[in-house]
This record gives structure tokens, C-alpha cells and sequence, in this order.
């Protein structure tokens, strides 16, 4: 517990008083006080959460992916799941609403966090609304936030509301709906009404505004939405870093910058690799199509020392909330690009277990002491869930801010 100091923000003190049945002091007891959740979210893009949970893809990668799942779940506590309108609803009035619930249902059930990725953007979208009005089109995607957000309340109860706004009116490299609809409304204009529509349906959801553009566009379209009441719960920062790590000096400027809305920061798509770097003067990531991207053990270590000083630097600032890795694995990974924190054949990197680490032992709380003549024990550990062992006997309880006594009863 050195690092009190440096996570003081991650951390609170609490006295717990154990007492029987009769509510009699349980005195000179050993108990053990061990977390098993933490209140931070450390998430990966997770989609293979679908065909697991549906169990609908053939034995021998069905095996294959509930393994790679099992690796996931020893470590991450939170998800992201695919909600791409042109995937999710290829036809329309069809969406694919079963199967992604019993997804969020499954890790839902393991302790996960499920966030839906995302409810409105401009691209894998759907590709029927080509055929409407723009009237139409607008009426289409209130109905799909409607759809969504009441038949996952409950299950997903965090989403990316909107995604990649500064670029959406002035996308050019092919028609969509979406570009449509934002140029006719303006950005502040489509985001006000996508929130609202959202917040409508799940009043006490998070909800999210997504962006890959850190520059000040985005910083100024935040301070639009914030000066138009719009109700913006956590800023998420995408920060694909195929082209080479930001490293320390852009990581705490770009911190700086967002932190000045004094809203919670989520990092939502966080991309290192473990492979060569991305030619730099490639501007659309997307435009990078080779046919194989290999891990090499020497940019494995690269990318294990990177991870490690990029997530203890988002630790430490007291806005951020969340990072969520968008592979977990480099089997399907965007762009092929070797950013998993496993191989492609479920094998951990250094990376990840860098991450065990960290989440699991540097930044967790696992204490044991002894109840003194009131029946009291004390202790400080980084805010989460936790299990009290005394004997044969166990509770839960949360530890979330510095409180007065509570009382246990064992």
C-alpha cells in the first residue's frame, strides 16, 4: 500500500463493525478483506462475447474463444460490445437485438460493465437509409435509439451516443444517411438531439461523446454542446496509437486540455502495438490494408512498457474513469494490426501481464487483520467491491468513499 499518496483519489478509508445475529460485537476475530472488483474500469473492446454467448460458430473456435474469453475475465472488468447500425440492423425492422442481448447478458453475469458502441455515426451504418428523406432518416434513428436503449436498460446502461462528430457533415469518402442528416442539422444540433433521444429512454445511463480528434475542434464542439445544456456525462477519447505511442508530454497535454470541462475523461479505443509501426503519412488509418502485420518479441516489450506508463499516468488523474483497450486479442483485431494483449493464438504477451499486475496486485487491496474489542477493524484499499472472510462466514460490501462505521452482520 505505498502508493497511497500518488491514488489517494482511487482509495477511502473505512471502519466496519462486525457484529452476530443477536448484534453482539463479533470481538478478537481474524478477518480478511479482499477485493474483487474495482470501481475504475479497465475494459476491451470484447465482440467475441457474441458468437460465445449464442453459441453459433463451430466446437473447435467456439473452444478457441471462450479460452481467449477466459483470459479476458481474469483481468478486465468492463466491455464494449458492437452496436454498428449497418451490422446490427442490415435489414431493416430486423435488427440483431437477440444475440447482442445474450451477450451483454453473459458478461453481465461474470461481473463485466457492458457498454454499447455506438448509436449513431456515419460510418457501418445502415445502408438503407440511403433510400429516405432526410426527414425520414432522422425519424429512423430516433426509432433505433428508442429499440436499443429500452431493450438493453438494465444490461448496458453506458453508451457512445455519438460518434466522430467533428468530421460527420464534412465526411466525403462515400454518401451516408448520418453525414446527411448532421449537415442539415449542424454538430451541436445532431448531438443535442441524440442525447436527449437517449436520455429519454434510460435517464440514468452514462452517456458518452466519442471522438478520435484531439485537437482543439474537438475541445470546441464539447464547449458548443456544454454551452447548449446538452447533458454530456464523460468525454471519450479514442486514441489509436498505430503510428507510435503518444508517449508521457502529449498524453498529459491532451489530459490538460479535456480535463478543464471538469467532466470524467473514458479513454473508449485504446490501440498499442506489439508489430512495426504504421507508415506515419498514412492520415486514415483505414487506408492501411497489408497482408500480414506480425508480433515481434522486441516491439512485444515495447508495447508492455508503453502500456504500462500510459495506464499509470490515466490512473493517476482524477478525471479519468475507464480505458478500454479496443483488442483485447490480436486474432480479429482492427486493421490486423497486432495490438491484442494476447497472440492470435491465445498466448499472453508481456503486456498482459503487465496489466495482471497492475490491476491485479498494484492497484488492488488484499488485507487481513483482527476485530478489536468492539468488533471493529479498519482499513484503506482502492474503491471496488469487496468480500469480508471471517471463518466460514462471508459479506459483501462496497467501498466507494470515506464513510462512517458501518455495521456487518455475520
Amino acid at each position: 500500500m505505498g502508493q497511497t499518496n500518488e491514488f489517494a483519489h482511487r482509495m477511502a478509508r473505512k471502519t466496519i463493525q462486525l457484529v452476530d445475529t443477536s448484534g453482539n460485537p463479533v470481538a478478537g476475530k481474524k478477518v480478511a478483506l479482499k477485493q474483487t472488483n474495482h470501481k475504475f474500469l479497465f475494459g476491451c473492446g470484447i465482440f467475441d462475447a457474441v458468437p460465445v454467448a449464442n453459441q453459433n460458430v463451430p466446437a473447435d473456435r467456439l473452444t478457441f474463444l471462450e479460452e481467449k474469453l477466459d483470459k479476458f475475465l481474469d483481468v478486465f472488468n468492463s466491455a464494449t460490445l458492437p452496436f454498428y447500425w449497418g451490422t446490427f440492423e442490415p435489414e431493416k425492422g430486423k435488427p440483431l437485438t437477440k444475440e447482442l442481448k445474450a451477450a451483454a447478458q453473459w458478461l453481465k453475469e461474470r461481473n463485466i460493465t457492458v457498454k454499447g458502441h455506438p448509436l449513431c455515426w456515419h460510418t457501418v451504418t445502415a445502408p438503407w437509409l440511403l433510400d429516405m428523406s432526410n426527414e425520414e432518416i432522422l425519424k429512423a434513428q430516433f426509432t433505433r435509439i428508442e429499440w436499443e436503449v429500452s431493450d438493453f436498460k438494465g444490461l448496458i446502461d453506458m453508451w457512445d451516443v455519438i460518434n466522430e462528430v467533428v468530421i460527420m457533415p464534412i465526411f466525403d469518402k462515400y454518401d451516408n444517411g448520418i453525414t446527411r442528416i448532421s449537415k442539415e442539422l449542424g454538430r451541436i444540433g445532431i448531438i443535442k438531439e441524440m442525447f436527449a433521444k437517449t436520455r429519454e429512454f434510460n435517464p440514468g445511463a452514462t452517456l458518452l461523446l466519442n471522438d478520435f480528434n484531439t485537437s482543439i475542434n474537438y475541445e470546441i464542439l464539447i464547449d458548443g454542446c456544454l454551452n447548449a445544456g446538452i447533458p454530456i456525462d464523460a468525454i471519450g477519447i479514442q486514441s489509436h496509437q498505430h503510428q507510435g505511442y503518444w508517449g508521457r508530454e502529449k498524453l498529459e497535454e491532451i489530459l490538460e486540455r479535456f480535463s478543464h470541462f471538469g467532466l470524467p475523461l473514458h479513454f473508449t479505443e485504446n490501440t498499442l502495438t506489439s508489430g512495426h509501426l504504421m507508415p506515419s503519412q498514412i492520415e486514415d488509418l483505414n487506408d492501411y490494408q497489408i497482408p500480414e502485420w506480425p508480433s515481434t518479441p522486441e516491439f512485444e516489450e515495447r508495447q508492455a512498457k508503453e502500456v504500462e506508463e500510459m495506464y499509470s499516468i490515466l490512473f493517476k488523474h482524477p478525471l479519468v474513469e475507464a480505458i478500454t483497450a479496443w483488442s483485447f486479442s490480436d486474432d480479429g483485431a482492427w486493421l490486423g494490426a497486432p495490438a491484442g494483449f494476447i497472440r492470435t493464438d491465445n498466448s499472453p504477451k508481456p503486456s498482459y501481464e503487465v496489466m495482471k499486475k497492475l490491476i491485479k496486485n498494484d492497484w488492488h487491496t488484499n488485507v487481513s487483520c483482527q476485530t478489536d474489542e468492539n468488533g471493529t477493524v479498519s482499513f484503506e484499499g482502492f474503491l471496488g467491491d469487496y468480500d469480508l472472510v471471517c471463518g466460514d462466514k462471508e459479506v459483501a460490501f462496497k467501498l466507494d468513499t470515506d464513510s462512517d462505521t458501518v455495521q456487518l452482520v455475520i
